[in-house]
């Protein structure tokens, strides 16, 4: 069911991948942030390739996926935009680099159920030495991060404290770490957009999530934390 009401202010989402409300029923939407600094886009690393690959695997059973094109400075208020659109569904909301602390940080909004952090460009307050980042918002939600073990733009360290933090109040926190890539996720782009699918699949819509996804949700910190994302990981989750 949608609601009519104007669009939230300030926000701007992109055309709707898989499920788009039109003729066909949305049981789950997924808000992708992308990469910025300031207005200006930034490389798209994995965005697309996950955008296309949620759609085909969820867009069947009614996943709407859409690009964030502007959000004000306001994360949640994209959550709200969907909320608009699509009533009472749950939302992740998704995203890379600057995009991924977007999606951290408007998780507060009631209608959000999990967030998808991927190479995160976390402040430097998340530096040993700084104020941390806020992980309050998070509680109730589910949480996945991704990032790169050779990450020279946004410390892999930094995601991993973010982690540990969020973890002692929401067990539903994990985090993999993808072996000798860096920011853009370059060499290991299919297995992420595989797990970032696995993932969110399991979240928004029920499904049944794959070993390695259950089994870092349910490790103690440090391993559950720093879970390796296997070569070839999700040409065994088809068929």
């Amino acid at each position: 069911m949608t609601h009519d009401a104007s669009p939230a202010r300030g926000v701007r989402l992109g055309r709707a991948a898989g499920a788009d409300g039109l003729g066909s029923t949305v049981s789950g939407a997924v808000l992708v942030f992308p990469s910025r600094s300031g207005p200006v886009l930034l490389s798209p690393g994995p965005v697309r390739r996950v955008i296309r690959e949620l759609a085909r695997a969820g867009g069947p059973d009614g996943l709407a996926v859409h690009l964030v094109q502007e959000a004000d400075g306001d994360p949640g208020a994209a959550a709200e935009e969907a909320v608009r659109r699509y009533g009472d569904v749950p939302v992740c909301l998704a995203g890379y680099g600057t995009g991924g602390l977007a999606a951290l940080r408007g998780a507060g909004h009631a209608a959000v159920n999990s967030v998808v952090a991927l190479a995160p460009c976390l402040p430097d307050g998340e530096a040993p030495s700084g104020s941390p980042e806020p992980v309050n918002q998070l509680a109730g939600r589910q949480v996945l991060i991704v990032h790169g073990t050779n990450d020279g733009r946004a410390h892999p360290e930094s995601s991993f404290r973010l982690a540990a933090r969020a973890k002692k109040t929401n067990r539903s926190t994990c985090r993999f770490e993808v072996h000798s890539d860096g920011h853009r996720l370059r060499e290991h782009r299919a297995e992420v957009a595989a797990l970032t699918v696995d993932f969110v699949l399991g979240a928004v819509l029920g499904g049944r999530w794959s070993r390695p996804v259950t089994d870092a949700l349910a490790a103690p910190p440090p391993l559950g934390l720093r879970m390796p994302l296997a070569a070839g990981f999700g040409r065994s989750l088809r068929g």
